[in-house]
Protein backbone atom coordinates (compact mmCIF):
# COMPACT_ATOMS: atom_id res chain seq x y z
CA UNK A 1 0.00 0.00 0.00
CA UNK A 2 2.93 2.56 1.06
CA UNK A 3 4.67 1.97 -2.49
CA UNK A 4 1.02 2.52 -4.68
CA UNK A 5 0.30 5.41 -2.55
CA UNK A 6 3.75 6.75 -3.27
CA UNK A 7 3.56 5.74 -6.79
CA UNK A 8 0.08 7.21 -7.27
CA UNK A 9 1.49 10.47 -5.72
CA UNK A 10 4.55 10.93 -8.10
CA UNK A 11 2.86 9.76 -11.46
CA UNK A 12 -0.93 11.43 -11.81
CA UNK A 13 -1.83 14.75 -12.36
CA UNK A 14 -3.71 16.42 -9.26
CA UNK A 15 -6.48 16.95 -11.19
CA UNK A 16 -6.75 13.17 -11.98
CA UNK A 17 -6.73 12.33 -8.23
CA UNK A 18 -9.09 14.78 -6.75
CA UNK A 19 -11.92 12.88 -9.56
CA UNK A 20 -11.45 10.16 -8.46
CA UNK A 21 -10.11 9.45 -4.76
CA UNK A 22 -13.74 10.62 -3.32
CA UNK A 23 -15.20 7.53 -4.58
CA UNK A 24 -12.04 4.95 -4.53
CA UNK A 25 -10.21 5.70 -1.10
CA UNK A 26 -13.71 4.94 0.53
CA UNK A 27 -13.51 1.49 -0.23
CA UNK A 28 -10.41 1.21 0.49
CA UNK A 29 -11.07 2.16 4.13
CA UNK A 30 -13.34 -0.60 4.53
CA UNK A 31 -10.67 -3.02 5.22
CA UNK A 32 -9.51 -0.46 7.77
CA UNK A 33 -12.55 -0.20 9.90
CA UNK A 34 -11.43 -0.38 13.81
CA UNK A 35 -11.71 2.09 16.91
CA UNK A 36 -7.53 3.33 17.47
CA UNK A 37 -7.98 6.25 15.17
CA UNK A 38 -10.68 8.93 15.03
CA UNK A 39 -10.96 11.53 12.24
CA UNK A 40 -12.45 14.45 13.96
CA UNK A 41 -13.79 15.66 10.62
CA UNK A 42 -16.18 12.49 9.35
CA UNK A 43 -15.82 11.06 12.70
CA UNK A 44 -14.85 7.81 11.38
CA UNK A 45 -13.00 5.07 13.36
CA UNK A 46 -10.22 3.07 11.97
CA UNK A 47 -7.27 0.27 13.22
CA UNK A 48 -5.00 2.54 11.35
CA UNK A 49 -5.11 5.27 8.70
CA UNK A 50 -3.32 4.89 5.33
CA UNK A 51 0.08 5.90 4.44
CA UNK A 52 0.73 9.01 2.77
CA UNK A 53 4.01 10.91 1.30
CA UNK A 54 5.48 11.44 -1.84
CA UNK A 55 8.99 10.87 -0.65
CA UNK A 56 9.17 9.98 2.93
CA UNK A 57 5.63 8.05 3.53
CA UNK A 58 4.14 8.64 7.05
CA UNK A 59 2.19 6.03 8.91
CA UNK A 60 -1.57 7.00 9.74
CA UNK A 61 -1.74 9.81 7.89
CA UNK A 62 -4.27 9.58 5.34
CA UNK A 63 -7.97 8.87 6.45
CA UNK A 64 -9.80 6.56 4.05
CA UNK A 65 -12.99 8.33 4.27
CA UNK A 66 -12.97 11.73 3.94
CA UNK A 67 -9.05 11.78 3.01
CA UNK A 68 -7.80 14.38 5.68
CA UNK A 69 -4.03 14.42 6.41
CA UNK A 70 -2.81 15.19 9.74
CA UNK A 71 -3.08 19.16 8.99
CA UNK A 72 -6.48 19.32 8.00
CA UNK A 73 -7.24 17.13 10.95
CA UNK A 74 -5.50 19.59 13.78
CA UNK A 75 -6.54 23.05 11.57
CA UNK A 76 -10.33 21.54 11.90
CA UNK A 77 -10.28 21.32 15.19
CA UNK A 78 -8.48 24.93 15.60
CA UNK A 79 -11.30 25.99 13.58
CA UNK A 80 -14.08 24.33 15.41
CA UNK A 81 -12.72 25.08 18.82
CA UNK A 82 -10.86 28.56 18.72
CA UNK A 83 -12.80 30.17 16.17
CA UNK A 84 -16.58 31.36 15.37
CA UNK A 85 -16.37 30.38 11.59
CA UNK A 86 -19.12 27.50 11.87
CA UNK A 87 -21.95 29.47 13.78
CA UNK A 88 -20.87 33.37 12.19
CA UNK A 89 -20.43 31.80 8.47
CA UNK A 90 -18.42 35.16 7.27
CA UNK A 91 -17.70 35.25 3.41
CA UNK A 92 -14.85 32.88 3.21
CA UNK A 93 -12.24 32.39 -0.02
CA UNK A 94 -11.00 28.92 0.30
CA UNK A 95 -8.04 28.90 -1.81
CA UNK A 96 -6.72 25.53 -2.97
CA UNK A 97 -9.08 23.63 -1.74
CA UNK A 98 -8.74 20.15 0.26
CA UNK A 99 -11.87 17.45 -0.62
CA UNK A 100 -11.39 16.67 2.93
CA UNK A 101 -12.38 20.62 3.99
CA UNK A 102 -14.61 21.86 1.29
CA UNK A 103 -16.92 18.74 2.26
CA UNK A 104 -17.87 19.83 5.34
CA UNK A 105 -17.86 23.39 4.93
CA UNK A 106 -19.83 23.71 2.04
CA UNK A 107 -22.98 21.89 4.04
CA UNK A 108 -22.32 25.16 6.78
CA UNK A 109 -22.83 27.22 4.18
CA UNK A 110 -25.80 25.65 2.20
CA UNK A 111 -28.30 29.06 3.65
CA UNK A 112 -25.69 31.45 2.64
CA UNK A 113 -23.84 29.81 -0.03
CA UNK A 114 -22.60 32.71 -1.55
CA UNK A 115 -20.25 33.47 1.07
CA UNK A 116 -18.32 30.49 0.26
CA UNK A 117 -16.39 30.44 -2.31
CA UNK A 118 -13.07 28.05 -3.60
CA UNK A 119 -10.53 28.41 -5.96
CA UNK A 120 -7.75 27.14 -7.54
CA UNK A 121 -5.46 27.85 -10.99
CA UNK A 122 -6.69 24.05 -11.99
CA UNK A 123 -8.82 22.32 -9.81
CA UNK A 124 -12.14 20.91 -11.43
CA UNK A 125 -13.65 21.26 -8.10
CA UNK A 126 -13.02 24.93 -7.43
CA UNK A 127 -15.53 28.05 -8.25
CA UNK A 128 -13.07 29.99 -9.03
CA UNK A 129 -9.66 29.74 -11.31
CA UNK A 130 -7.22 32.17 -11.13
CA UNK A 131 -3.43 32.26 -10.06
CA UNK A 132 -3.03 33.77 -6.30
CA UNK A 133 -0.38 36.06 -7.31
CA UNK A 134 -2.97 37.82 -9.29
CA UNK A 135 -6.04 37.29 -7.67
CA UNK A 136 -9.07 39.44 -10.44
CA UNK A 137 -10.88 40.04 -7.08
CA UNK A 138 -11.57 43.78 -5.76
CA UNK A 139 -9.87 45.06 -2.70
CA UNK A 140 -11.43 43.82 0.91
CA UNK A 141 -13.72 40.68 -0.77
CA UNK A 142 -13.33 38.61 2.20
CA UNK A 143 -13.66 38.11 5.59
CA UNK A 144 -11.57 35.15 5.71
CA UNK A 145 -9.24 33.08 3.91
CA UNK A 146 -7.85 29.96 3.71
CA UNK A 147 -4.86 28.77 2.16
CA UNK A 148 -2.98 25.37 2.42
CA UNK A 149 0.13 24.31 1.05
CA UNK A 150 0.15 26.41 -1.50
CA UNK A 151 2.96 29.29 -1.10
CA UNK A 152 6.21 26.55 -1.30
CA UNK A 153 4.77 26.00 -5.11
CA UNK A 154 4.37 29.81 -6.22
CA UNK A 155 6.96 31.69 -8.11
CA UNK A 156 6.70 35.07 -6.09
CA UNK A 157 4.97 34.16 -2.70
CA UNK A 158 5.73 37.46 -1.29
CA UNK A 159 3.07 39.16 -4.08
CA UNK A 160 0.82 35.92 -3.42
CA UNK A 161 0.83 36.85 0.41
CA UNK A 162 0.54 40.35 -0.83
CA UNK A 163 -2.68 39.90 -2.85
CA UNK A 164 -4.40 37.80 0.26
CA UNK A 165 -3.83 40.72 2.05
CA UNK A 166 -5.61 42.94 -0.34
CA UNK A 167 -8.26 40.80 -0.76
CA UNK A 168 -8.98 40.63 2.63
CA UNK A 169 -10.89 43.10 4.71
CA UNK A 170 -10.12 45.34 7.13
CA UNK A 171 -10.37 43.19 10.67
CA UNK A 172 -10.40 40.12 8.78
CA UNK A 173 -8.54 36.98 9.52
CA UNK A 174 -7.29 33.69 7.95
CA UNK A 175 -5.65 30.62 7.74
CA UNK A 176 -1.79 30.33 6.34
CA UNK A 177 -0.19 26.54 6.21
CA UNK A 178 2.90 25.56 4.28
CA UNK A 179 5.69 23.10 4.94
CA UNK A 180 8.18 24.68 7.77
CA UNK A 181 10.76 23.16 8.94
CA UNK A 182 11.44 24.52 12.34
CA UNK A 183 15.32 23.58 12.56
CA UNK A 184 15.60 25.62 9.49
CA UNK A 185 16.42 29.24 10.60
CA UNK A 186 16.19 30.81 7.34
CA UNK A 187 13.61 29.79 4.14
CA UNK A 188 15.55 27.66 1.66
CA UNK A 189 15.12 28.23 -2.09
CA UNK A 190 17.50 27.64 -5.95
CA UNK A 191 15.58 28.11 -8.80
CA UNK A 192 19.12 26.84 -10.45
CA UNK A 193 18.14 23.03 -9.52
CA UNK A 194 15.97 21.90 -12.59
CA UNK A 195 16.03 18.13 -12.10
CA UNK A 196 12.41 16.86 -10.60
CA UNK A 197 14.34 14.30 -8.97
CA UNK A 198 16.49 16.34 -7.07
CA UNK A 199 14.05 18.63 -6.14
CA UNK A 200 11.77 16.33 -5.13
CA UNK A 201 14.90 15.08 -2.60
CA UNK A 202 15.63 18.21 -1.46
CA UNK A 203 12.19 20.29 -1.43
CA UNK A 204 9.92 17.08 -0.47
CA UNK A 205 7.93 17.45 -3.94
CA UNK A 206 9.49 17.82 -7.68
CA UNK A 207 7.06 21.22 -7.95
CA UNK A 208 8.26 22.44 -4.55
CA UNK A 209 10.22 26.15 -5.23
CA UNK A 210 11.05 26.48 -1.59
CA UNK A 211 11.75 24.50 1.84
CA UNK A 212 10.01 27.59 4.67
CA UNK A 213 12.23 28.01 8.06
CA UNK A 214 10.91 30.00 10.66
CA UNK A 215 11.29 33.03 8.83
CA UNK A 216 7.56 32.07 7.69
CA UNK A 217 5.89 34.66 9.99
CA UNK A 218 7.97 37.11 9.27
CA UNK A 219 7.46 36.64 5.46
CA UNK A 220 3.91 37.13 6.18
CA UNK A 221 4.64 40.04 8.28
CA UNK A 222 6.39 41.48 5.86
CA UNK A 223 3.33 41.81 3.10
CA UNK A 224 0.74 43.23 5.62
CA UNK A 225 -0.23 40.87 8.05
CA UNK A 226 -0.33 40.60 11.70
CA UNK A 227 0.84 36.72 12.23
CA UNK A 228 -0.36 34.63 14.93
CA UNK A 229 2.09 31.15 15.43
CA UNK A 230 0.13 28.80 17.37
CA UNK A 231 1.73 25.23 18.50
CA UNK A 232 -1.95 24.33 18.56
CA UNK A 233 -1.38 20.50 19.16
CA UNK A 234 0.57 21.21 22.11
CA UNK A 235 -2.26 22.54 23.85
CA UNK A 236 -3.99 19.74 23.40
CA UNK A 237 -3.89 16.14 25.57
CA UNK A 238 -1.57 13.50 24.08
CA UNK A 239 -4.73 11.19 24.02
CA UNK A 240 -6.48 13.20 21.62
CA UNK A 241 -3.24 14.05 19.91
CA UNK A 242 -2.95 9.86 19.37
CA UNK A 243 -6.44 9.55 18.51
CA UNK A 244 -6.47 11.76 15.97
CA UNK A 245 -3.38 11.49 14.61
CA UNK A 246 -2.49 14.96 14.68
CA UNK A 247 1.25 16.45 13.49
CA UNK A 248 3.66 19.01 15.57
CA UNK A 249 3.10 21.38 13.17
CA UNK A 250 2.34 25.30 13.75
CA UNK A 251 -0.76 27.02 12.81
CA UNK A 252 -0.10 30.60 11.08
CA UNK A 253 -3.36 32.93 11.80
CA UNK A 254 -3.22 36.08 10.29
CA UNK A 255 -4.91 38.84 11.05
CA UNK A 256 -5.37 42.32 8.67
Amino acid sequence: MKEAIKWVLNHLPRTLLQRIAGWLMPLVGLWYRGNRYTCPLCGRSYRKMLPYGYVTTRENALCPHCLSLERHRLLWLYLQRETTLFESLPSLLHIAPEVCLMRHLKPRYKAVSDRYKTADLESPLADLHFDIQQIPLADESFDVVICNHLMEHVEDDLRAMRELYRILKKGGWGVLLSPVDLKREKTFEDDSITDPAERTRIFGQYDHRRLYGNDFADRLREAGFEVTEVDYAALLSPEERALCALPNDHIYVIHK
